[in-house]
């Protein structure tokens, strides 16, 4: 206390204090903008990774983490703005919803440099993944929010998906403003539904969804929630769609209609040619879900986004790129619908370590290739053994990392047998046109000779 009285004490502090933060200021500038606190967090270096504030914390930024932080704040300031006036997103959209406000966030802003304005915590992250602290590495600056629109990782998808299809974003192919970066694509089919379906089906009102099922379960569950009315129109019993029924069902209320390509769980692509002529057909956005895309005969309808200005593709890294687990996905489509989705959004929807896991995988698309390779060559194996199985109805065709095929009798006792012993398929006989069908993924070599031996096996015991 008596040091703390002393006018010695009280000048040297205020003399000396503006030299720490002047210092401070120019290490931060050097070390990643990390602030002026978290340089005077620790009054003498450590070499404990666990101290929070060191400054032996701040860790060399690798490349693949750099670039995902260089998206500039002209670039992303074009990302929030008021809703296209014109076009068929602003017929289609929900007026509350043209007439939104969008939330800027901080990262709307600025996006470098000593960042005191989104109440972040500038001592650092309280943990890392697990293969990154030994030895402590936190480059992608877990403290700081993520970029909001991912313009890095979209710039990467379009450079992949037009060279697929012999595009490039100058010559008719997508770029960036055509990319939506998600959630999986479930928050995708939700933020759709949510800006273009007027809520009302309880009441007798509101907006519609088409689907064709059997189809994938989300489109009907994101309905359900939004209270949106669910018009279907089955597919025919070979998968196909019934185009004319299509056309006949749409009303002024249909606003989106999905179409899984290749389908969930029929694994059956469409033609484009039939997404052509829906799209010209019908006042409303057609949805293409494109998650199985990578495995199948049928090319990509991205090539049709620039063509179409009420087509929206739907992808996801989760199936060929073999990354479920860090849940991202892609809509793809006209620039005034994305704006739109862009606008609704929550602020950071996608994280950075999936942002950057993302970003590696679209670099590096050697092993996905050869990923998929692998499986095609799995799947036609796998086909041929099961089609070998006399109590094996159909086994059909497929164009996804699956396959359906129906069995003679007992299909869920199988499945459900099979599980309780490891094995774990996915019982379908509940959809329409799938009576007696199980879908199986294709796995690796040893585990489809595995779930064969089982199928065999159980439904032997089954039928005795």
């Amino acid at each position: 206390m008596l040091l703390n009285d002393s006018s010695a004490f009280k000048y040297l502090r205020f003399a000396i204090l503006p030299l720490l933060i002047l210092f401070s200021i120019d290490r931060s500038a050097a070390t990643s903008n990390r602030g002026i606190f978290t340089q005077l967090g620790s009054t003498s270096p450590s070499s404990s990774p666990t101290t929070v504030g060191s400054i032996n914390r701040t860790s060399k930024k690798t490349s693949s983490h750099n670039s995902l932080n260089t998206d500039t704040s002209s670039d992303m300031t074009e990302e929030k703005k008021e809703a296209c006036s014109t076009g068929r997103a602003a017929k289609l959209a929900r007026p509350n919803v043209l007439s939104l406000q969008p939330y800027r966030c901080a990262r709307d802003d600025y996006s470098s440099g000593i960042l005191l304005d989104a109440n972040e915590n500038a001592l650092g992250p309280a943990s890392l993944p697990t293969n990154s602290l030994d030895p402590y590495d936190n480059g992608m600056e877990l403290e700081r929010y993520p970029c909001p629109y991912q313009l890095t990782l979209k710039r990467l998808l379009c450079d992949y998906r037009n060279a697929q299809v012999g595009q490039t974003a100058d010559n008719g192919g997508i770029q960036p403003k055509n990319v939506f970066v998600g959630v999986g694509s479930d928050e995708a089919i939700d933020l759709l539904i949510r800006i273009f379906c007027t809520p009302g089906n309880t009441t007798g009102g509101g907006d519609a969804i088409m689907t064709t099922p059997p189809t994938y379960g989300m489109y009907k569950v994101c309905a359900n929630v939004n209270d949106v009315a669910i018009q279907s129109v089955p597919l025919t019993p070979d998968f196909d769609l019934q185009i004319p029924e299509m056309l006949q069902a749409v009303t002024p209320q249909t606003k989106l209609i999905f179409i899984c390509s290749p389908g969930n769980p029929t694994a059956k692509s469409i033609p484009l040619s039939d997404v052509r002529l829906i799209a010209s057909s019908v006042n409303a956005i057609v949805i293409v879900d494109e998650a199985y895309v990578d495995f199948s005969s049928v090319p990509t309808a991205t090539s049709l986004v620039n063509e179409f200005d009420n087509v929206v593709v739907l992808q996801t890294l989760s199936k060929a790129f073999g990354m479920a687990g860090i849940r991202c996905g892609f809509a793809i489509g006209p620039a005034d619908v994305i704006q739109l989705m862009n606008n609704v959004k929550a602020p950071y929807n996608v994280n950075k370590l999936t942002s950057d896991a993302a970003a590696n995988a679209l670099k590096n698309t050697s092993t996905l290739e050869n990923n998929i390779r692998v499986l095609l060559e799995q799947r036609a194996l796998m086909e041929k053994k099961l089609n070998e199985l006399d109590f094996i109805e159909k086994v059909y065709p497929s164009d996804a990392n699956f396959l359906l095929f129906r069995v003679k009798q007992k299909a869920n006792e199988l499945y459900k047998t099979i599980a309780d012993r490891g094995i774990v398929s996915r019982f379908r006989g509940n959809e329409l046109h799938c009576n007696e069908c199980i879908r199986v993924t294709i796995g690796t070599a040893e585990e489809n000779s595995k779930f064969l031996e089982q199928l065999e096996e159980v439904y032997k015991e089954l039928t005795a």
